[in-house]
């Protein structure tokens, strides 16, 4: 049994829906000293019918506060809340990259991760990358989603200039 068919996807919306930060800093990642995945998967080729992108204020209704649910409490959060929190990490200068794996059939986020980075004066005034809340929909577990998903926010970490990345996560 070979390697699954994997379709070439766009990285970042094709159209405009408002992203958190810009899609080319995603689509500018060098993923040639990651070690290979099964099926080839990258950000910019994730498997048939997916797309790794910025997250988006239309996420709102593709379920991403639902994904969190899944993680999490979330709370109510209505859509002027989230618009208004959404603005205040966009013009954040460069501190918050949440990064999601939209179902492009189905219209719905099915993994996020957020990096979200601390300004240091040490190492020259470097940044200091954290990894959090990261989640894969249950349904699309199995899948390589997790690993793709903390792998490309650790490429996107070195990449807007972070010297180290640590992973903040739950004791449970």
């Amino acid at each position: 049994m070979g390697a699954p068919d994997v379709q070439k996807v766009s990285v970042g919306p094709e159209t405009a829906e408002d992203p958190l930060f810009d899609p080319q800093l995603l689509a500018g990642l060098d993923w040639s000293d990651v070690k290979h995945m099964k099926g080839g998967v990258t950000s910019s080729s994730p498997g048939p019918g997916l797309r790794v992108r910025p997250l988006c204020k239309a996420d709102y209704d593709r379920g991403f506060l639902q994904l969190l649910a899944q993680l999490t409490k979330v709370g109510e959060i209505s859509r002027e809340k989230f618009e208004e929190r959404f603005e205040l990490m966009r013009g954040s200068s460069g501190h918050y990259y949440i990064t999601v794996v939209e179902d492009e059939e189905r219209g719905t986020v099915i993994a996020s991760a957020t990096l979200a980075c601390e300004l240091k004066f040490i190492r020259g005034c470097t940044k200091r990358g954290r990894l959090e809340d990261v989640v894969v929909s249950d349904q699309y577990r199995g899948r390589q989603l997790g690993k793709l998903i903390v792998t490309t926010i650790n490429l996107l970490a070195h990449h807007v200039g972070c010297y180290k990345l640590g992973l903040d996560c739950r004791d449970e």
